[in-house]
């Protein structure tokens, strides 16, 4: 039975560089070659790459310490140290030439039964392999992954007409449970299925943009979260990823697809970013700027296409696109006559067209073709779900209408929807018209599938909760990052109560790019602007009650975030038993940036929790006014285990995301025999005298120009709160006094006009204030 237990990946550019520090995350020993330099020391350009892994704004490691799981070397010393390798990973320059000769050096010193792949995503493996052994063939493969390898989902997992069963099993198999990967089966063609559905859509989002006269800011903000596509939209993503760079991708596919592919209408060179490149401005990476760019004080400008000058931004926010994404729905921004309802169907009519005829011929599949996009490009929905959104009949009817082509798939629909609800299951459209279950590998849970065959129990606009098969409740947040507010707070306690009568466990997970960013700030400036204190007031007590009622269920508790758990968000999961995070999650309390403190008890649990870590009241009560003063987050889970944000022995991480739910029922029923909730006793608080050490730490913090002013003011209230208040020391505090102080000194800061003009800011620049 293969087994990879060491790998080696050669090429250490940006995607050698991301898989090999994704196989380091997965704890596997991994060998990291390139070329060697041409002077200096010989591992220099291998070691100059370490360097962007441990990159702070995109960290490629769960932690750094990671990092003693790579070791460097290059191509011509340290060949040889691949007989012991289980698996060879190829991610060197598109050549066709550099890579043949690069496997039969591989070849001639790798171990019998080693697997070798390469990251291609434009040569056929036909061509990759042709004259080497039937040895070699046998064991090799594609395994394409998107970038940032650490945080992309994807794989695209490619097989030879040579290549064995057993390989790809193995492949597939450690890529889904130790590289946290979505695996799709791609059939040796062209672009397999990502780049050549994502990139046509790009490329026809671009061309449409100039031919119908639109600004960067129009066409991004139509091509992106109303349609369920990543906010960059299109100008910002050939930004992110580069002009010159995404030019050579669509050139690439354009050379390699067939003369009569639709990609060709799209691909064609435009003057003004054959200009841009010229002039070295190929976006985010240049530092020169692209479409868009920052000026020295921070202002974002916007590239004028009739005269190549930059502008001051205009966030336009054309009404069908606000509705759009209000209502989760493309229907909408496609139903009027507006230059851009004519936009989006143009763009979205052309893509979902090319998708379709993707079926059977390229995959068999639409379900392959809708999870590469989602996991490849972050698409909220798939080419055929979007299909389904906007009516299978109205879509072909108006492709009619317009004397357009009907897509074979779309054919073979005949008004009849993609995926469908039969017998309590999902099922999804065959090529020949039968349907047949979606049905995922052993612990593989998407609970955006499942939901749509269950009703919820209890449902608002912003949360619902559901009843599982095993009998385990679940708590799912669905408001815009999903916020909270009083709605969902109200669910939390009604969820709790239900489940408590007809569940085993309660679990609270979501499907969505985050768990919670926390609470709706725009509904707390609109308390401090009407200077409701009294209203803030109850809100506080009523979202401390729900999250208390979450710890003190006669049930367990476990969440499963993933993506963003931040302020109001981490303290729900604060007041959980037990936590399961997907491994990319980032998480803290980090009011501190709006000159708020935690006021749903994230206070009192950070200081629980810092207390017991320290084994110590005083060194605890430091502790956690440093992590909640300072705003700390954490990248991962590793990084919060040394933030105190995550309990050793109790939370736990899964590297693949669509392993979050499995893991998380099975704990919940695991914890539920015999379960006790948590009844804490009164703590004994450090009191005023370290309450005065924290106010001179903060006035000499400010005195050396470290903190801001309204910093001393806000840590002042946070360690009002994990000292207890103006109390002699060893005084003891319940639960209820700590959230009493909470809310305290949250409306005692919101009262300021210091904090308001950080909310405001946030809310209106996207960025904190420091004032």
């Amino acid at each position: 039975m293969l087994e990879i237990k060491k790998a080696a990946v050669i090429g250490a550019g940006t995607m050698g560089l991301g898989i090999a520090g994704q196989l380091a995350n997965a704890d596997v020993d991994v060998l990291l070659l390139d070329l060697p330099a041409e002077s200096g020391p010989r591992n220099a350009l291998a070691e100059r790459a370490m360097t962007r892994l441990l990159d702070k704004r995109q960290p490629g490691l769960l932690h750094a310490d990671k990092r003693t799981l790579i070791t460097l070397g290059n191509i011509e010393d340290d060949l040889q140290r691949l007989h012991d390798v289980d698996w060879i990973a190829e991610a060197v320059v598109e050549r066709l030439d550099v890579k043949r000769k690069l496997y039969r050096d591989i070849d001639a010193v790798r171990k019998p039964g080693s697997i070798v792949s390469s990251n291609t995503s434009t040569i056929p493996i036909s061509l990759l392999t042709d004259g080497m052994p039937d040895s070699f063939c046998s064991e090799f493969a594609i395994t394409h992954y998107f970038n940032p390898v650490r945080y992309m989902r994807l794989l695209e997992l490619v097989r030879g007409e040579k290549t064995r069963s057993d390989v790809i099993d193995c492949l597939l198999q450690f890529n889904k449970r130790h590289m946290g990967k979505g695996v799709v089966l791609c059939e040796d063609t062209p672009g397999f299925l990502a780049n050549r559905v994502g990139v046509f859509a790009i490329q026809t989002a671009l061309h449409e943009a100039f031919r119908m006269g639109l600004t960067a800011e129009e066409a991004d903000a139509i091509f992106g979260r109303p349609m369920g596509i990543p906010k960059t939209g299109v100008f910002g993503l050939y930004d992110l990823i580069g002009i010159d760079l995404m030019s050579d991708v669509a050139r690439s596919l354009a050379s390699i697809l067939p003369a009569e592919d639709a990609f060709h209408e799209v691909a064609g060179e435009i003057p003004l970013l054959t200009a841009l490149i010229e002039a070295g401005r190929i976006g985010n990476k240049g530092g020169t700027g692209g479409f868009y760019r920052q000026t020295p004080d921070g202002q974002k400008e916007t590239l004028d296409f009739a005269t190549s000058r930059y502008r001051p931004h205009n966030a336009v926010r054309p009404s069908v696109a606000a509705a759009a994404e209000r209502q989760n729905s493309v229907a909408s921004l496609i139903s009027g006559n507006d230059r851009y309802s004519r936009y989006a169907w143009k763009v979205l009519s052309d893509t979902l067209c090319y998708a379709a005829q993707l079926v059977p011929d390229v995959n068999e599949s639409l379900l392959a073709v809708d999870d590469a996009m989602k996991l490849g490009y972050n698409w909220q929905r798939g080419p055929f779900e979007l299909i389904d959104d906007i009516g299978a009949t109205v879509f072909a009817g108006r492709l009619t209408d317009e004397d357009r082509p009907i897509p074979a798939m779309l054919a073979v629909a005949d008004g009849r929807s993609f995926y469908r609800v039969d017998d309590g299951e999902l099922q999804y459209l065959l090529a020949d018209g039968g349907y047949r279950r979606v049905s995922r590998p052993a612990g593989i849970r998407r609970f955006s599938e499942e939901r749509r065959t269950l009703s919820p129990v209890l449902a608002n606009e912003v949360s619902s909760y559901y009843v599982l098969p095993e009998k385990v409740g679940l708590i799912e947040f669905h408001s815009k990052g999903n916020t909270l507010n009083d709605a969902s707070m109200q669910l939390i306690a009604e969820a709790v109560e239900h489940a408590s009568r007809h569940c085993e466990a309660l679990v609270l997970h979501s499907d969505a790019a985050h768990f919670s960013c926390g609470v709706n700030l725009g509904d707390v400036l609109a308390a401090i602007n009407d200077e409701n204190w009294p209203g803030t007031d109850r809100f506080l007590h009523r979202f401390q009650n729900s999250v208390l009622a979450l710890k003190h269920a006669p049930l367990p508790v476990v969440a499963a975030p993933s993506g963003m758990s931040l302020g109001g968000g981490f303290e729900v999961l604060l007041h959980a038993d037990k936590v399961i995070y997907h491994a990319n999650s980032v998480s803290g309390l980090v009011e501190s940036l709006v000159g708020l403190v935690p006021g749903g008890g994230g206070v009192k649990e950070m200081l629980y929790r810092c207390v017991a870590l320290e084994e110590d009241g005083e060194k605890g009560a430091w502790r956690a006014f440093k992590t909640i003063a300072a705003a700390h987050t954490a990248q991962s889970p590793l990084e919060a285990l040394d933030l105190g944000l995550f309990r050793p022995g109790i939370d736990e991480f899964e590297m693949n995301r669509d392993c979050l739910l499995t893991s998380a029922v099975n704990a919940a029923k695991t914890l539920a025999k015999n379960y006790e909730p948590e009844r804490r006793k009164p703590m004994k608080v450090s009191g005023h005298g370290l309450w005065n050490d924290m106010k001179s730490w903060l006035d000499d913090a400010h005195a050396g120009g470290n903190i801001t002013a309204h910093d001393v003011t806000t840590g002042n209230e946070i360690a009002m709160i994990v000292c207890g208040g103006d109390v002699p020391r060893d005084t003891l505090l319940t639960e209820q006094d700590f959230l009493d102080l909470e809310r305290k000194a949250f409306v005692a800061l919101a009262r300021t006009p210091q904090t308001r003009a950080r909310i405001e800011h946030l809310l209106t620049i996207g960025r904190p204030l420091r004032n």
